[in-house]
């Protein structure tokens, strides 16, 4: 694919980007798409290599090389629909996957990966441009109802598939806007909510109704933000509908059990992000939690930790440390030791770039503060002795903190929505579901499916797009006897 001797000859392009000064005073997308000339280079890079491991490196599977052979030749239409094939929203993995199939890339053993994630903006942004993104309504209806809960990249992509397959399908979100953790768990500048209005407004057309603000379960959970107006049971989706699928995200955090956590300025990154976002969308805010001015510090080195990173930063922080608790990854990794895998290596967000102190095998032994309110944090170096992580002998110290922001992951679904539905869990808390033979996502409940980070736990948007896929096929074949459906 590509040209015969592009990988030779053409280095790998970073898609452009606003200066971080610059940037850091608005909450819009501040990376540019490849022009159409730097797309076709890009696309030549692509080996023609014998096995592409870029597409098992792909949770959905793209079918990588094709497309990028598609847009070095030009033929970005025909693109667009071969990655549609596998991918319902290439322009929400585009812009925040993390892009595993390039660390899968072959060329990647011994120079830079082919720019896959690039490419992929670069074509649904072709083609949002050229309007060949249109619905597709499926020409005959099977007169199933379909109920799906959760509005993020699961059950959205479980939704339209369905819907093309002729099914009637509603959405229930519990917040007062489609899109879930894409909404409200994303920051603008990373990904733009305008992308996930496009999507419904197709859906829509292809038959998709969707209720917002309606909380699926009983007994609303107080670490959940409750924007819902409306509830409704279980028991009257079942009688309603033929199947439900729940998919919606891992929304329990992971709690810090230190001395002061229950101080003034101590939050979850969730009670913080989507604070932001709403005010980003117009909407009117009391109390929002505003580091303005304020020593913070996030606590969590993942992408959340990220998030509050980049979200304080735009607020005007006087300064942003991040403490992680595992030792600070090699810069780079060991190519003929991981390859074809996800490597473990220091990764270095935009957010970081535009100002943060990292700090690595650090652990949080407690918080203080005045008056109920957090001023500094107490933290200790740690390490790892024999297979265990200790506390390192006379390392403790203190950092200003006027605002401390928990980004350590999510434990497991809501709770209440999976009892109130009186499903199975596994041992982590999640809906017990299997992925493949004979009902295949389908929960211990009749009728009732689960896919996304409700059944597997906290994890990348591109997985919640293939298990949506995936889960709708096991529906349809539920429904129907057999599916069309892609799996």
């Amino acid at each position: 694919m590509g040209k015969a001797t592009g990988f030779m000859e053409y280095q790998r392009l970073k898609e452009a980007s606003e200066a971080p000064a610059a940037r850091t005073k608005h909450y819009k997308e501040f990376v540019l798409h490849l022009s159409d000339a730097d797309a076709k280079i890009q696309g030549a890079r692509c080996m023609d290599c014998g096995i592409p491991f870029c597409n098992n490196g792909c949770p959905v599977n793209n079918i990588i090389p094709d497309w990028n052979d598609l847009v070095y030749r030009g033929n970005y239409k025909e693109a667009l629909d071969t990655l549609h094939q596998t991918n319902n929203f290439p322009e929400f993995t585009g812009r925040i996957c993390p892009a595993p199939c390039e660390a899968a890339c072959t060329l990647g053993i011994n120079n830079d990966a082919v720019g896959i994630k690039s490419i992929e903006h670069f074509i649904i942004d072709k083609g949002w441009e050229n309007g060949w993104v249109v619905p597709q309504p499926a020409a005959v209806k099977t007169g199933k109802k379909v109920a799906v809960v959760g509005s993020g990249p699961a059950g959205l992509a479980a939704a339209q598939q369905l819907a093309r397959a002729g099914h009637d399908v509603t959405v229930f979100e519990k917040s007062d806007r489609v899109g879930g953790l894409l909404r409200y768990g994303i920051p603008d500048f990373k990904m733009e909510k305008s992308h996930i209005d496009l999507r419904v407004e197709q859906m829509k057309a292809e038959g998709v109704s969707f209720r917002t603000s309606v909380f699926v379960g009983k007994d609303f959970p107080e670490t959940v933000n409750n924007w819902s107006k409306e509830t409704v049971s279980p028991d009257e989706l079942k009688k309603e509908f033929d199947a439900v699928i729940i998919a919606g995200g891992a929304e329990s955090p992971r709690d810090l059990p230190v001395p002061g956590r229950e101080l003034k300025g101590v939050h979850f990154a969730m009670d913080f992000l989507p604070l932001q976002n709403k005010v980003n969308a117009g909407d009117k805010l009391k109390n929002q939690i505003m580091a303005t001015g304020k020593n913070v510090v996030v606590i969590g080195g993942g992408d959340t930790g990220s998030d509050c990173v980049g979200t304080s930063n735009r607020h005007g922080a006087a300064a942003v440390t991040q403490f992680e608790l595992m030792p600070q990854p090699p810069e780079s990794e060991n190519k003929p030791l991981v390859w074809p895998y996800w490597p473990i290596k220091l990764r270095t967000s935009s957010s970081h770039e535009e100002g943060c102190e990292r700090d690595f095998a650090v652990t949080t032994k407690r918080l203080e503060g005045k008056g109920g309110k957090v001023e500094k944090l107490i933290a200790a170096r740690v390490e790892f002795k024999d297979g265990k992580m200790v506390e390192v002998p006379d390392s403790e110290f203190e950092i200003k903190a006027d605002l401390v922001l928990l980004a350590m992951g999510f434990v497991s679904p809501v709770a209440q929505v999976l009892e109130a539905f009186g499903v199975d869990k596994d041992a982590r808390g999640n809906a017990k579901a299997t992925t493949d033979g004979e009902g295949c996502y389908k929960t211990s409940v009749d009728k009732v499916f689960a896919a996304g980070d409700m059944r597997r736990g906290q994890s990348l948007v591109v997985w919640a797009i293939r298990e949506g896929r995936q889960c709708a096929r096991a529906v349809d074949e539920f429904l129907m006897g057999s599916s069309l459906l892609p799996r």
